[in-house]
């Protein structure tokens, strides 16, 4: 298709070229009208990862990268975000103890804080587990949360959080203890009464009135790329099709659709997103 005339950005989908569809997926984001996308790490065990220690995360970030550069040869630009999934400290916890599970992925973290720092990558991946959880690990998984608002709040970089449904209010003040300011904490799979930033998935229908009311938000896929469930959470279209259709149909207007894919992550991740 014609290329549009403003950025259309995916602020987290994920490209795997070993279990998923990889460089397929980024061209089909293109096709459809895509300039820009957000490229998440997977989780370890997308590689049959268990780590024992923050280094073995390494080779999972070594592939975003790897990722990231095949991707930009086709033309779109893509920023990195490097980190953890909240839900490992579930099946670290099965090998380890919960305290060292905790301090295994906080290791990680600060492995993925200094590709942030080389210029590697522009920002963190961190939460808390999204289902319930013992007391232990629920503690476990706030501690590390800290750790990444702490080596964000160093690196100057944002941070993606994955964690339950909801506000997730309390992160703003540790958030804020940490030095971070809670609009460089985005909410993936965001709902609309977080005090975070939020990042919706394309087809949520409260996108159109809460841009009218000029919101500050992202939009996303959450594209996980895996044979296994294919077009989950939605397809690498989506973002870009979603975006022109609510454009099309008068439910965005253009600064609405500048704001979101273009103002917004520019300022929250500390990177110029322009054609």
């Amino acid at each position: 298709m014609q290329a549009p005339g403003y950025p259309i950005t995916d602020d987290h989908m994920h490209l795997d070229p070993k279990n998923g569809r990889g460089l397929e997926a980024a061209k089909d984001f293109r096709h459809a009208g895509g300039t820009h996308l957000f490229l998440v790490s997977k989780p370890a065990g997308s590689f049959s990862i268990i780590p024992g220690k923050g280094e073995d995360y390494l080779p999972v970030f070594d592939e975003t990268l790897r990722v990231a550069a095949m991707v930009r040869e086709l033309g779109l630009r893509v920023y990195p975000i490097l980190g953890v999934h909240p839900a490992e400290i579930s099946r670290l916890s099965a090998e380890f103890t919960p305290t060292r599970a905790g301090e295994i992925m906080k290791e990680g973290l600060l492995l993925a804080s200094r590709y942030v720092e080389e210029g590697r990558a522009v920002g963190l991946k961190s939460g808390r587990p999204h289902y319930e959880v013992p007391p232990d690990i629920w503690t476990v998984s706030n501690d590390v949360l800290s750790c990444a608002f702490d080596l964000a709040a160093r690196c100057g970089c944002a941070v993606q959080v994955h964690a339950e449904s909801g506000p997730c209010a309390d992160m703003v003040e540790m958030a804020r203890k940490a030095g971070l300011s809670p609009k460089k904490v985005v909410k993936h799979y965001a709902t609309p009464d977080t005090p975070l930033t939020p990042s919706f998935i394309a087809r949520d229908p409260a996108i159109p009135g809460l841009a009218a009311e000029g919101r500050a938000f992202t939009m996303e896929s959450d594209y996980m790329d895996e044979n296994s469930r294919p077009g989950a959470v939605i397809g690498p279209k989506s973002v870009p099709r979603i975006t022109r259709k609510l454009l099309e149909s008068g439910d965005l207007s253009e600064e609405s659709v500048f704001r979101i894919h273009a103002e917004t992550p520019s300022r929250v991740y500390g990177v110029e997103i322009s054609l």
